[in-house]
């Protein structure tokens, strides 16, 4: 009896949230709007005929409503050579309404941006505008242009990555060029290569195109790609009549998940509709049939749902056992390392091949029989991390792949011994280079704080910052899950061979829905480092992805000016100037310049002053001002984008935190290498 109760209930929740789900709408990949004003087309004066041809234009948009394929065409005006045109376009996944909230939001400030020019187009993440003075429907264009690229390169097999990733643009470009006149657009995946198993893409055009007009504009983008971004694993392009999209991972939402299109209507006195319904009986019978199949396949559907759902909440409310028969547990066992390989690989867990101890025991080197170095973290009995918590970022790490983050290779459970083993990186952490603490790798030679830091020269730097910025990202928009890392500082990079940051220990990772990553929450376990916390974490324990936007720009100043935002202050020592403070008024006082590392004798000054910018502009005082990571990668790779003004940084001090959280917070202080359990949210 209480399993039918708790089914009741079960069913009765899912039937309540069905039109919420239905709603929903998840779209984390943004990008700053992108205005582009076409001098080519000549310029307008304020009082001209067109002038106010264009405002009417923008004004007629209040009173529009919105179209079920996203696609307008609008012109204004009656003379000839001054009339206003424009086209606007919305992504497939869009909604209507918000469609249009998006096109008049960029038409108004397309003409702000773009106040004097006969023609101009801008890019949103959600939708496209542009207008013109003349005739633009019907006619192809493709300058100019906007382009992002993921910043990964193909490492191997680039022949066949070449030939897959051409196949699937062509697969969707003869079905977008294809579409009708009311959408050409095209989404589909395809067979991948070694580390990336499966390609996804998408193709549009505006529908107002022919056949054959799409087909070109696309293949003119297509010939563009190993000019800029040959052999990339994930890029954008952007025309005014076309745009195409190739990555390695599903960004686009299945059409049985978006609004439907409406059905083709037929007019009233056509021969076609006569008959139809004159079989249908009235079109009334073959109505109730299908109301008749539908409605208990659809009932039928939600009670399997509802079961599913209470056995799984069965199963997670039994406990969750390491081992077991379902896909994750194969997983797991699939890592699964023998306790006497890992007690041979490290010497018997000898301590001279400890390279430090953390929150929750010591990280050991270790080779493999084979000659495989390996890192092995060895939690502590008294860690406080169990089976579950255990296995949970076993699975976290695991399925995270990506250049820039610290590989799990296996792990092992015997006993009371919980052990993760991971890749071993041979340069050891950052903080040891800019921060000038003694580290394996050099304390065999005589090398001087200034000579490390020297090693790390602008090209090296730069590419730190480039790497970490794609490794949040990937965190934050493109991995299976969306997480948010919560303890990113310089100890946790890890540098190899070649110098390429790793992000490491996601012991204070949060795993999230994807409809949840932007959205703040809170929890009462604050645990960090000060000096990385954002000022709303730090206080009031509430974070988000904008957290580790703070700690990433923390991370950048560091990096350039070769000091700790930690170093040289102590608690109690409230008058002391952080490295944020000192910055900012550097930044005030227009005497920038003099907080670059002093090592740094070489790279573009131009180049570092905008990477100080965008760390600024990371942490700003206020969460909603800091950009997202796709922001701050495309800030990083375009030059040509015009960075917003900082505002104050947050100046969060130890000493300066409120009294009524202090003492949950003070026994959560941790060293540079303290981690914690990593904490999983169901999708």
């Amino acid at each position: 009896m209480e399993h039918v109760r708790v089914i009741f209930l079960f069913c009765a929740c899912v039937l309540t949230f069905v039109p919420f789900i239905c709603l929903a709408q998840t779209d984390k990949y943004e990008f700053p709007p992108s205005f582009n004003c076409v001098a080519s087309g000549g310029n307008f004066t304020a009082n001209s005929t067109f002038a106010g041809n264009l405002n009417g234009l923008v004004s007629s948009l209040s009173s529009l409503t919105s179209k079920p394929y996203g696609f307008y065409n609008l012109s204004s005006g009656d003379s000839s050579g001054e009339r206003a045109y424009a086209i606007a376009l919305c992504r497939r996944e869009v909604k209507r309404d918000d469609c249009l909230s998006c096109i008049k939001i960029a038409a108004r400030n397309l003409i702000e941006q773009c106040p004097r020019t006969k023609q101009a187009v801008v890019w949103y993440t959600h939708c496209m505008f542009r207008y013109s003075n003349m005739i633009i429907y019907g006619r192809k264009e493709t300058t100019p242009t906007l382009s992002f690229q993921a910043g990964k390169n193909i490492s191997a097999n680039r022949d066949e990555f070449d030939r897959l990733q051409i196949e699937l643009l062509d697969r969707l470009k003869g079905t977008a060029a294809a579409g009708g006149p009311n959408r050409k657009y095209a989404q589909g995946s395809g067979s991948g290569v070694a580390g990336y198993p499966q390609f996804y893409g998408s193709a549009h055009c505006t529908p107002d195109l022919s056949e054959q007009d799409c087909n070109d504009c696309l293949v003119f983008g297509f010939e563009r790609i190993p000019r800029c971004c040959d052999g990339q694993v994930g890029l954008r392009w952007f025309f005014p009549s076309c745009s195409f999209r190739f990555e390695t991972w599903r960004f686009y939402e299945f059409d049985s998940d978006l609004e439907p299109d409406p059905p083709a209507i037929q007019p009233a006195d056509s021969p076609t509709s006569a008959a139809r319904t004159e079989r249908t009986g009235k079109g009334k019978g073959g109505s109730k049939v299908i109301i008749a199949i539908v409605v208990p396949i659809v009932l039928v559907a939600l009670f399997a749902i509802c079961l599913c759902l209470v056995l799984k909440w069965k199963k997670n409310k039994s406990g969750g056992r390491v081992k077991g028969p379902n896909a994750e547990d194969e997983f797991s066992d699939s890592l699964l390392v023998d306790f006497e390989t890992l007690k041979a690989a490290t010497d018997n867990f000898s301590p001279e091949n400890e390279l430090g101890r953390g929150g929750f025991g010591s990280v050991y080197k270790g080779v493999f029989s084979g000659g495989q170095e390996i890192a092995v973290k060895r939690l502590s009995c008294t860690s406080g991390q169990g089976d579950i918590e255990f296995k949970n970022e076993i699975l976290l790490l695991a399925k995270l792949q990506h250049r820039n983050l610290v590989r799990l290779l296996g792990f092992c459970i015997e006993g009371q011994e919980r052990i993760l083993v991971y890749e071993f990186i041979k340069n050891a952490s950052l903080d040891n280079f800019i921060f000038g603490t003694v580290f394996p790798p050099l304390a065999q030679y005589d090398v001087t704080d200034l000579e490390k830091r020297q090693l790390l020269d602008w090209g090296v730097r730069y590419k730190m910052i480039g790497g970490v910025a794609r490794g949040l990202l990937y965190l934050h928009e493109d991995s299976r899950y969306r997480i948010i890392h919560r303890d990113l500082k310089a100890s946790n990079i890890l540098l190899d061979q070649e110098m390429n940051p790793k992000i490491a220990d996601f012991g204070l990772a949060k795993l999230f829905d994807t409809d949840q990553t932007s959205t703040h929450r809170f929890t009462s376990r604050i645990a960090g480092t000060y000096g990385y916390m954002a000022p709303e974490y730090a206080i009031y324990g509430q974070f988000s992805v904008k957290t580790d936007v703070f700690s990433f720009g923390v991370l950048v100043i560091e990096i350039i000016t070769g000091k700790g935002n930690n170093n040289g202050r102590s608690k109690n020592d409230e008058d002391a100037e952080n490295l944020l403070s000192w910055v900012w008024r550097c930044w005030r006082e227009d005497t920038i310049l003099s907080v670059i590392d002093p090592s740094l004798t070489t790279g573009s000054r131009s180049e570092i002053l905008r990477c100080i910018h965008i760390g600024l502009l990371c942490v700003q005082e206020s969460a909603a001002s800091r950009p997202t990571m796709d922001s701050v990668a495309l800030m990083l790779n375009s030059s040509s984008y015009t960075l917003p003004t900082p505002s104050r940084p947050a100046f969060v001090l130890e000493s300066g935190m409120p009294s009524n959280v202090s003492s949950s917070i003070e026994p959560l202080l941790m060293s540079l290498n303290d981690v914690t359990v990593s904490e999983l949210s169901p999708r």
